[in-house]
């Protein structure tokens, strides 16, 4: 872990603790080191994430070097947390927040010829693949598709019977993989933690 990242995530340790204690989830710690890489590494400048919770990791990928964060979150508890921890952070001028669902919210962008360089997607796992036509409107030429928790502890790639709470969750997340390893997607799956799926639309 670099110096810088460690820095963030040590002024980020209130937040994280906060998470934790009050089961509010939040991106997890080699997920978070990867995700700040991944944003400065490309230099990703206009991100768009899907479920901001308290501004976790909003605030990360900001810290990475990004000029702008549009997240939506349809929990308005949630929201107001995340507006007082960027402000605390000093990156509440870098960011649109929306309160509404991402659904919604989606068609409005793509309506509006939105684009993003990355998007950041951390909501609900069951919607990653009815969110995906949109998603693929809204990325830049070259832009990519960082989803979170895509193995939702092993679940996904397990043989073993889902529990019935988890099963359409699991489900919904095996045709999200599936649709993002097809034309007109290209995916790397990474194995960290819980799953990263970086997914590029290839030129059509």
């Amino acid at each position: 872990m670099n110096m810088e990242i460690e820095k963030v995530l040590e002024k980020l340790s209130q937040q994280r603790y906060y998470a934790r204690a009050n089961f509010i989830p939040i991106i997890r710690d080699k997920s978070a080191v990867f995700l700040y890489n991944f944003v400065r590494d490309n230099g990703y400048k206009n991100i768009l994430e899907i479920g901001t919770a308290i501004g976790y990791s909003g605030n990360i990928i900001l810290s990475a070097g990004a000029n702008h964060l549009t997240t939506i979150d349809i929990n308005e508890t949630y929201l107001q947390m995340a507006k007082n921890n960027f402000e605390m952070f000093g990156n509440l001028d870098k960011v649109t927040i929306i309160n509404n669902d991402a659904k919604v919210v989606l068609k409005d962008l793509v309506e509006k010829n939105q684009k993003f360089d990355m998007i950041f997607l951390d909501g609900a796992k069951g919607q990653y693949v009815s969110y995906l036509p949109d998603l693929k409107n809204l990325l830049e030429k070259n832009g990519a598709i960082f989803a979170d928790n895509v193995l939702l502890g092993g679940m996904v790639e397990s043989e073993d019977i889902i529990p019935h709470k988890k099963r359409t969750m699991v489900v919904n997340l095996r045709k999200y993989l599936k649709a993002v390893n097809a034309y007109p997607f290209e995916t790397e799956l990474i194995r960290l933690e819980d799953g990263i799926a970086i997914t590029k639309v290839k030129g059509e």
